[in-house]
């Protein structure tokens, strides 16, 4: 009996494996990556007004730290920067569009966070900006640091990242201040331009745009310091390893390109190199792609369409564009920032 029965049950496991092999490999369950390809363009969620990261100009084109990403990212699967439409979605309605599948990325600048991280059906891919808490000052006040502001008076709003975010690093540093609240920035803004308080403090990319718009932004200055972590950078659904690991990748790719020396002027000439490194990066001597489900040149095509970080952050952010933003922690690792990307072998 108990022959038989060990006999029964070798007749149905071999049964079902005859049958997983018949399946056809047009039932197997589609990637975001097919569904991209099968609808021939990308579809990128984005901030809807946020300079320097998401902004639309008259003429309707876009640009932005933000949207570059999605540009390289179209670069990568499809070798034009030009097959990505843009979602411009609220901080309220960013996750559930990610969820339902309205957009293929999250672009828009959303804080990694251990519980975004983990319950809202997303995953972080890597850090685009470091952002943080920081502090605008006049230059005329003689101040270099952050570490120089004691007894200063600060124009904060209330909560995590105003007043909570001051008095934690002036506690810690066991330092005197005085805070100058206002419940929303506009107000806040306007006490700092009339001299009401000596430092305006706020995220480092929102003092940035703040500067420029005042009436002489050379006499600001932002100080060096971030007195909190606010790492932003773009997440997809949590159901995809393949495509989260083509849109880390690509991010992976305009950080490596800028330590490779590789731009869009020259990316052209370099294919001629004799470097391993960079002739394993443009697909050369090696199929970096093919792992990720891209075409051999993908990274290639990143560089040459849209550039590397350096470039991309020089005219969204910085001494390129209207927020004049140091690069900071923004930096590649190799001039001290923490722009650092995985090796590409």
């Amino acid at each position: 009996m108990l022959q038989h029965l060990r006999c029964l049950s070798t007749a149905v496991l071999g049964l079902g494996a005859l049958l997983t092999l018949a399946t056809p490999a047009s039932a197997a369950e589609t990637t975001t990556l097919d569904s991209i390809r099968a609808r021939g363009y990308l579809l990128c969620g984005i901030g809807e007004v946020q300079p320097g990261f998401s902004h639309q100009s008259p003429t309707g084109e876009r640009s932005g730290l933000d949207v570059d990403f999605c540009t390289a990212l179209a670069s990568a699967v499809f070798g034009s920067k030009d097959a990505v439409k843009f979602w411009p979605l609220s901080a309220n309605d960013r996750f559930k569009a990610l969820q339902t599948g309205d957009v293929d990325v999250l672009a828009r600048g959303a804080t990694w966070t251990l519980s975004r991280d983990t319950e809202l059906g997303a995953r972080f891919t890597g850090v685009l900006f470091y952002d943080g808490q920081g502090f605008l000052t006049r230059r005329g006040n003689a101040v270099g640091s952050a570490l120089e502001l004691s007894g200063a008076s600060i124009c904060a709003l209330p909560g995590a990242m105003g007043e909570q975010g001051v008095a934690e690093f002036f506690g810690a540093q066991r330092m005197r201040y005085q805070i100058v609240a206002q419940d929303n920035w506009d107000d806040l803004v306007k006490a700092y331009s009339a001299g009401s308080c000596t430092v305006l403090t706020g995220d480092v990319s929102l003092l940035a745009v703040t500067r420029s718009k005042l009436k002489t932004p050379a006499d600001h200055m932002i100080l060096p310091e971030l007195i909190t972590k606010e790492p932003l950078g773009p997440a997809v659904r949590q159901d995809d390893a393949q495509w989260f690991a083509v849109v880390r990748w690509t991010l992976m790719a305009l950080i490596e390109a800028e330590e490779l020396g590789l731009t869009t002027a020259n990316v052209d000439a370099e294919r001629a190199a004799t470097e391993p490194s960079v002739r394993r990066f443009l697909g050369l001597e090696a199929n970096l792609g093919q792992a990720l489900g891209l075409p051999r040149d993908w990274a290639y095509q990143v560089v040459k369409n849209v550039g590397n970080y350096g470039e991309i952050f020089d005219r969204n952010l910085g001494m390129k564009s209207d927020l004049k933003l140091a690069r900071g922690l923004n930096n590649s690792w190799t001039k001290g920032g923490l722009m650092y990307s995985m090796p590409f072998r």
